[in-house]
């Protein structure tokens, strides 16, 4: 049976991600560092640890989703230290050492599939993102790097990179009717996006159908990017 592993599927993408993967019969290791969260991950086998550990420890798997992020909107001129290193310790470092770990045996055994989740942000900028943009253009250059590196191992690396997603984390920025009317106006298709819109994506590139795509970002934004 094949085996994933998604980190960040306590809530939001990596919930919904986790439970597509569980859905296809696939054997799902549901990692958060909330374990109350892992509850009601129904299909999935619960794994509760802290990603930005240095010690992370992970089973073997064919198919690795980097699926734990932040984000901390805030201008330039105001970010602080703590706030900087909140975003990039989860957002960049926790998913190079994670990809790490269990990249050692994808490598050994010749075959595997990571996928990162970026974000359109990490093709863009914008306003009060600086961090979280940073973090997701270097999230964007890891994964073309890794790409190359892993590539005579069988091992391909890809990223999806949504646009704005109804998740717990963009919840209280959409709650303002003056930003999500702002959102939905700069996408072309006009409308914010749903898990299942992302869950798909990363479904095909883990899948035999995509066996000769390494290295891209697979962009789910309703053409905002586009722009």
């Amino acid at each position: 049976m094949t085996r994933a592993i998604v980190t960040g599927a306590g809530r939001g993408l990596g919930r919904a991600i986790a439970l597509a993967f569980a859905a296809e019969g696939v054997e799902v290791t549901a990692v958060s560092r909330t374990a109350a969260d892992l509850e009601s991950l129904d299909g999935c086998r619960a794994l509760p640890c802290d990603v930005t550990d240095p010690a992370l420890a992970l089973p073997e798997t064919d198919i690795l989703i980097v699926s734990a992020g932040t984000n901390v909107p805030e201008p330039f001129l105001e970010v602080a230290p703590d706030s900087f290193d909140l975003v990039l310790d989860l957002n960049l470092r926790a998913a190079f050492f994670t990809a790490q770990a269990v990249a050692r045996g994808m490598a050994a055994r010749g075959h595997g599939s990571i996928v990162f989740v970026s974000s359109q942000m990490g093709h863009v900028g914008a306003a009060n993102r600086t961090v979280y943009c940073a973090s997701k253009h270097a999230l964007e250059g890891l994964t073309k790097a890794l790409a190359v590196e892993l590539a005579p191992t069988g091992v391909r690396v890809n990223a999806v990179a949504p646009t704005y997603i109804k998740t717990p984390m963009t919840a209280p920025f959409l709650a303002d009717d003056a930003f999500r009317a702002s959102v939905e106006a700069a996408i072309p298709l006009g409308r914010i996006g749903e898990p299942a819109d992302v869950t798909g994506a990363v479904l095909f590139l883990c899948s035999d159908a995509a066996r000769l795509i390494t290295g891209t970002s697979l962009v789910v934004d309703g053409g905002y990017t586009a722009q």
